[in-house]
């Protein structure tokens, strides 16, 4: 069975299909979805993947910093000394400005741009991931008959799903062992963890107070 795999601009698409199959009297085909952002969020490999683009784009980040600073500390040097430059140095310097920020804005564009050093690296590491989960998709629907298998954390406005029809979970056993997941019984213990009941704690416990910046961050980007 082929797999299609939808995404923001597929959407018109989607309903286009649906519509077809409601119109043709096939709406007694077999239906799934699944959560990307659950499956991606309990794949070990996904998350070290992030981490390594979200300190790559740091260090990016950092390098055009400083080149602008650089141009900044450049044209504060051509206004002090402005008044004193004869013409042709004048428009000398100002014409070195205006190429080093041309420098800059490609740099820019060669670190963030569309096919950029980010992207790159990004395919690099998260397409192979993405691959093996379509894969476990494309089985587990060809195994259990579905026509169509859904993301609910996609664009489409989806109004109400039946937990029984979620696969996420079977997506994570299929590329487990590949991908290093957690066990099914495991990843439902982390997704609630009971409060503590501190009930009978004395109150008079003395406590730090919380400063800024004291709360976790968050988890991603």
């Amino acid at each position: 069975m082929k797999t299609i795999k939808f995404n923001p601009m597929n959407k018109s698409l989607l309903v286009l299909v649906i519509s077809f199959l409601f119109s043709a009297g096939l709406y007694a085909q077999k239906y799934a979805y699944v959560d990307t952002e659950y499956i991606l969020e309990n794949i070990p490999e996904y998350k070290d993947a992030q981490n390594q683009l979200d300190e790559l784009s740091e260090e990016y980040q950092e390098e055009i910093e400083g080149k602008y600073a650089e141009i900044d500390m450049m044209y504060k040097d051509f206004q002090a000394e402005a008044v004193l430059m004869p013409e042709d140095i004048k428009k000398k310097k100002e014409q070195e400005l205006v190429d080093k920020k041309a420098e800059v804005r490609e740099l820019q564009k060669q670190r963030y741009g569309k096919d950029g050093d980010l992207f790159l690296k990004r395919e690099e590491l998260v397409k192979p991931i993405q691959e093996k989960i379509y894969n476990a998709i494309e089985e587990i629907a060809t195994d259990k008959n579905y026509a169509f298998v859904f993301d609910k954390a996609g664009s489409l406005a989806i109004l109400y799903v039946n937990a029984k029809f979620d696969i996420s979970d079977d997506v994570l056993d299929a590329v487990g062992a590949e991908l290093g997941t957690v066990s099914r019984d495991e990843r439902k213990r982390n997704e609630y963890t009971p409060p503590k009941d501190n009930s009978n704690k004395s109150n008079k416990t003395n406590r730090p107070p919380s400063g800024p910046g004291g709360g976790p961050g968050p988890i991603r980007k």
